[in-house]
């Protein structure tokens, strides 16, 4: 019976909301750099400890009916709405990652009728791990940059070693056994209908022919390189944007913490799917800043839940763009000339709003926000 599926289904769900209350802890104390472990969960107004049966997800919240038991102080409901959201990311994942394979995995493909069946095997397992840690760590950092204004180290620095972690246990192409034959070289006027497999990580190179010896198809020292050059690739390409910004608008465009969550991003999508989501990026980014500004005024906008937008998007939508970009990526001529007309492009508009708005007071003459 094909329902059988759907309870692994709710299983994902039911552990997202588990995972949605820790989330909660790390969200309320890591900015403020206390222990995670210590001491236990505890009503912020009477600093009583919550009782094992009222920390349930999503149930204790209503059976308390959003009330600390012993002092009756109401709690945010934001705590039940975050279990909430992470337990439909948990299972919306699940389904398209393992239902849907939208990532056409072979494996999954080839054992369709036991997965709806119930018979979920080890791989797909692995794989909606993957992207179920990459969007926990992402919902944590955009509800602290939501609240504070900043992304803590500690959860970028930790994010990026789990995704090299999965990066070189999961080398492409796995969850698919065998490699795909080289594609045709690219020659002017030919085109290339042969499009790479797809594994928990993009294809790292065009030509398979071009991997070193050392640095084959499913070694752990390719998964590791393609993860390191993701870490790079979202260091190199956020910091670059926020020089070039600072240098011609006289004040920083965005904060360190984005590019150390792009450096996230990096090890667990590779270099290039890193390079896409920060373009992405920018269309979310566009309506949460007139968001912020028709609903707050003139503030600050952080960046953060954006940057988590385009990754997760660029993500699940690897399987059609990557196809239409593949030539830029393995072009490296062509990569570089690009990057570099975007840099002078980047410090050319920099300069014109310096010009239009003047420049920004120094930092100590700034209101507070």
């Amino acid at each position: 019976m094909e329902y059988f599926f759907f309870v692994w289904v709710g299983f994902a769900f039911a552990l997202g909301a588990a995972i949605g209350s820790w989330l909660n802890v790390c969200i309320y104390r890591v900015p403020y750099e206390k222990s995670l472990l210590w001491p236990g969960s505890r009503c912020g107004h009477c600093f009583q400890p919550v009782r094992w049966y009222d920390n349930i997800p999503l149930v204790s919240y209503w059976v308390l009916r959003g009330r600390c038991r012993t002092c009756k102080t109401p709690f945010s409901i934001r705590y039940f709405l975050i279990e909430l959201f992470t337990g439909l990311v948990f299972a919306g994942l699940f389904y398209l990652d393992v239902g849907v394979n939208v990532f056409r995995i072979l494996l999954f493909e080839n054992q369709r009728w036991l997965i709806w069946h119930g018979g979920v095997p080890m791989q797909a397992w692995l794989f909606w791990l993957g992207h179920a840690v990459l969007v926990s760590f992402l919902i944590v950092a955009s509800c602290i940059d939501l609240d504070h204004l900043e992304i803590p180290l500690p959860v970028t620095v930790t994010g990026t070693l789990a995704g090299l972690v999965f990066a070189t246990c999961m080398p492409w192409p796995w969850p698919n056994t065998l490699p795909p034959p080289p594609a045709a070289p690219l020659r002017p006027g030919l085109v290339v209908k042969a499009v790479p497999v797809l594994g928990f990580q993009p294809w790292p190179v065009w030509h398979l022919d071009e991997l070193p010896t050392w640095m084959r198809p499913g070694s752990w020292q390719l998964g590791l390189a393609t993860g390191l050059a993701g870490v790079l690739a979202g260091v190199v390409l956020v910091r670059g944007v926020r020089f070039l910004f600072g240098l011609g608008r006289g004040v920083e465009g965005m904060g360190l913490g984005d590019a150390d969550l792009m450096m996230m991003a990096g090890a667990f999508l590779g270099w290039q799917a890193t390079l896409v989501a920060f373009f992405v990026s920018v269309f979310p980014g566009l309506v949460i800043g007139l968001g912020q500004i028709v609903l707050r005024g003139k503030q600050t906008i952080p960046f953060g839940p954006s940057l988590a937008l385009g990754i997760v998007l660029t993500l699940y939508g690897w399987r059609w763009i990557g196809p239409h970009v593949q030539h830029l990526f393995f072009d490296s001529t062509l990569l570089l000339l690009l990057g570099g007309t975007g840099a002078v492009l980047l410090l050319l508009v920099s300069l014109v709003l310096r010009l239009l708005f003047g420049a920004p007071p120094p930092e100590e003459e700034r209101p507070a926000a």
